[in-house]
């Protein structure tokens, strides 16, 4: 399952390596990679085999469980892959110094993640927020460009 984990990140990582993070590329995830698509469903799938065959989201804190699939390297198209496991929870805030880009998978229908339904969302670089889930459970896989991610404190 690892493998095929594997073959579909790079499948989307070596089209997308040295691409701007913006609204463009969001909307290309999704028109080519996006929730009504072969590879979003295989990826949902081995996410959800990932997580309950323990490889995947090892780690738990504050009701997020979490984990770094894939440090960055050159097979990897420069990023490193994450995975949380959330459920009507807000995740730590941080920011995303090179931008971070986001495949949302919900586990209950209808559950969103910071506000948006089932594909991809794409976050700029310095950009920042506290990952919530709401309406239910979410798988979400974080690509980090460079692996680079710096948690912070709530902006008052």
């Amino acid at each position: 399952m690892r493998e095929q984990f594997d073959t579909l990140i790079h499948t989307v990582t070596s089209q997308i390596a040295g691409q701007s993070l913006d609204a463009n590329l969001q909307e290309w995830l999704n028109t080519h990679f996006g929730a009504d698509s072969d590879w979003y469903r295989d990826m949902s799938a081995s996410c959800t085999q990932g997580v309950a065959d323990g490889w995947m989201c090892k780690y738990e804190a504050d009701g997020v469980k979490y984990g770094r699939v894939t440090k960055p390297s050159e097979a990897s198209g420069g990023f490193s892959v994450d995975v949380v496991s959330m459920q009507d929870v807000r995740g730590p805030h941080h920011r995303h110094p090179n931008g971070e880009i986001d495949l949302i998978m919900p586990i209950t229908p209808g559950a969103q993640f910071d506000g948006c339904d089932a594909g991809w969302k794409v976050y700029g670089p310095d950009s920042a927020h506290s990952p919530t889930v709401r309406r239910g459970a979410a798988h979400v896989l974080y690509l980090l460009p460079e692996g680079k991610i710096e948690f912070t404190k709530v902006p008052q």
